[in-house]
């Protein structure tokens, strides 16, 4: 191998001596993508990403219809548990919340085969937030004043829970 710079494929202009590890072509600074095995070029990134992106068009459709019943049923428990007097209903909707985010997502997860795709996630995500609105537009109705707080709560628990176990995310390794 020389060491003679190239020009990277992306910027005729700019000489680099950096390549792609996957398909070797010139890529400077601005086109390289880090990755656990070397740096690689966008298209190569791109197209290895496609190969873990599963989900197919009924998966989108199950996602949103479990996802968003259950969120509706989880969020009419959670108006039962405003309805509980005392700091104990406090306890429990911070326990409540985040188990069912965990429920739901695993759920979800068993619908749609454990098939990958952000965009899938993303829609699950919409059909959490979707299937709160019934409960919460009754509780807005009612102006029942626990049970909106305790939707809230609901919401900014549950939907990230959702997301990041449907992902992969891991918060710590």
């Amino acid at each position: 191998m020389t060491n003679t710079p190239s020009y990277c494929y992306n910027h005729p202009g700019v000489e680099t001596m950096l390549r792609c590890n996957k398909c070797g072509r010139p890529i400077c600074a601005k086109c390289a993508v880090r990755t656990p095995t070397g740096y690689r070029c966008k298209e190569c990134v791109r197209g290895q990403q496609r190969i873990f992106e599963t989900a197919t068009g009924v998966d989108y459709l199950l996602a949103f219809l479990v996802g968003g019943f259950l969120s509706t049923i989880a969020s009419a428990l959670v108006g039962l548990i405003s309805g509980v007097a005392g700091i104990f209903s406090w306890f429990l909707i911070i326990a409540a919340a985040p188990t069912a985010g965990v429920a739901i997502a695993e759920a979800l997860r068993f619908v749609t085969r454990r098939h990958r795709a952000k965009s899938l996630f993303i829609t699950a995500t919409i059909a959490v937030v979707l299937g709160v609105l019934p409960s919460m537009l009754v509780h807005l109705i009612t102006f029942d004043l626990f049970s909106i707080i305790f939707q809230g709560i609901y919401l900014v628990v549950a939907t990230p829970v959702v997301y990041t176990r449907l992902s992969g995310i891991q918060i710590t390794k």
